[in-house]
């Protein structure tokens, strides 16, 4: 770094309290500090640039297995979705009855599969769908695979 006189700037308001301080560097020095990437700002930059591309691939990429979803690993993860909807996390439409539990979880589950079976006609009081129930299923199966989900809906009518 340079050489250079560092200068301390003050600043008092009417009533003479202080309410900023600050250290000038001299210029040769900000150029010196500015001038050379060191490697934080350059690993910073990366990751940075990673969770963008991250953020833009789709989920169905990201969630590619060579093999499909087992129903265990469905059960723990509804479960888990039964604990945060009845935490709250959902709001409080999803604890207003247990149908709108059972639609945050199935949600909360497969935002995607939620949306392709059931967004447009949401469960009611009362109502067991099975076939609807084994298009959400496949659906999951579908996007652990990374395959697509188009043709899913209907496939299970009977």
């Amino acid at each position: 770094m340079g050489v250079g006189v560092y200068g301390v700037v003050l600043e008092k308001d009417i009533d003479g309290v202080l309410f900023s301080a600050s250290v000038a560097a001299p210029v040769q020095d900000l150029m010196a500090i500015t001038a050379k990437p060191n490697l934080n700002s350059v690993f910073i930059a990366f990751a940075i640039g990673a969770m963008i591309f991250l953020s833009m691939a789709p989920n169905q990429t990201l969630a590619k297995s060579s093999r499909p979803i087992l129903d265990t690993e469905i059960r723990e993860k509804k479960n888990q979705c039964y604990a945060d909807v009845e935490s709250g996390l959902w709001g409080g439409q999803c604890k207003s009855s247990m149908i709108a539990k059972e639609n945050c979880a199935l949600r909360c589950l497969s935002p995607a599969c939620y949306e392709l079976v059931y967004e447009g006609d949401p469960l009611e009081e009362g109502e067991k769908d099975v076939s609807r129930s084994q298009e959400y299923k496949y659906c999951m199966h579908k996007l652990s695979l990374g395959e697509s989900v188009d043709g899913i809906k209907g496939s299970f009518s009977y």
